[in-house]
């Protein structure tokens, strides 16, 4: 391979700037340091903030960055959005990443609004708050890419609990219909959706060909967000070695 070729195969989000929520670990980590390592400007969002600032001393690039926000809450949303600008003048991509899970089991009939509202607030009106606020500044830009991470738990029943299972149907719905608002102004919308993720979130849960690793998610998440995928749009990226499309395949009880 020639050493131009190997350039542009290592700079693939060059002079982007990329926002990925709940980036301080797990797959959000993971595609903080992919996305750095291909050029991009990138924020990580979070409130794991010792996680974050170890991140960010990690990575040791000028173009790596930390911000406290509660996505769960509209104003910190809004503010990371506009701080973003601030610093770097546009964003090109939205990685709303930041996600929850509660228990896994409970009755419909033991459910608590509570637990509900708790998941529903992280890991749906999260991620509708953070592409509200990144659409507001990429319509004039005529340009970006949104992305959520979803779940396999949208293609099986009975692996998830239901608020979490709630939460991950809502954003594949929101993804879907942004990208037919928003394809026509030049930002494309998509999800990913991994099964288990051996990571913070549900540690030492493999896939049943193999352990999904938060690097394999990351680099799904670069396809989308670079110009290979330019010509994706509302699409849901399913990573799960194909174990959704058989059936009767085994699957862990944690939950996807």
């Amino acid at each position: 391979m020639s050493t131009s070729a190997i350039s542009i195969s290592r700079n693939r989000l060059d002079g982007k700037v990329a926002i990925i929520t709940g980036g301080a670990s797990g797959i959000g980590a993971s595609t903080v340091k992919l996305f750095s390592e291909h050029g991009a400007k990138v924020v990580i969002a979070d409130i794991q903030d010792d996680l974050g600032l170890d991140l960010v001393k990690n990575i040791d690039h000028p173009n790596v960055c930390y911000i406290h926000c509660d996505v769960s809450r509209e104003t910190h949303l809004m503010d990371l959005i506009d701080s973003t600008i601030s610093k770097y003048g546009r964003l090109d991509i939205m990685y709303n990443n930041a996600g929850i899970m509660d228990g896994f089991g409970a009755s419909i009939l033991t459910s608590k609004k509570e637990g509900l509202d708790k998941v529903l607030g992280v890991n749906l009106y999260g991620s509708f708050f953070g592409a509200k606020h990144a659409a507001r500044v990429m319509l004039p830009q005529k340009q970006g890419c949104i992305l959520f991470t979803a779940s396999v738990c949208t293609l099986i029943g009975g692996i998830a609990s239901h608020p979490y299972t709630m939460s991950k149907y809502g954003v594949l719905g929101l993804a879907k219909n942004l990208s037919a608002e928003l394809g026509q102004h030049g930002i494309r919308v998509n999800c990913i959706s991994p099964s288990g993720v051996f990571s913070g979130m549900a540690p030492g849960l493999g896939g049943v060909r193999g352990v999904l690793m938060a690097e394999d998610v990351a680099r799904a998440a670069l396809y989308l967000a670079s110009d290979d995928g330019k010509f994706v749009n509302g699409h849901n990226l399913v990573i799960d070695s194909g174990s959704s499309a058989v059936i009767g395949q085994p699957f862990h009880d944690q939950g996807f």
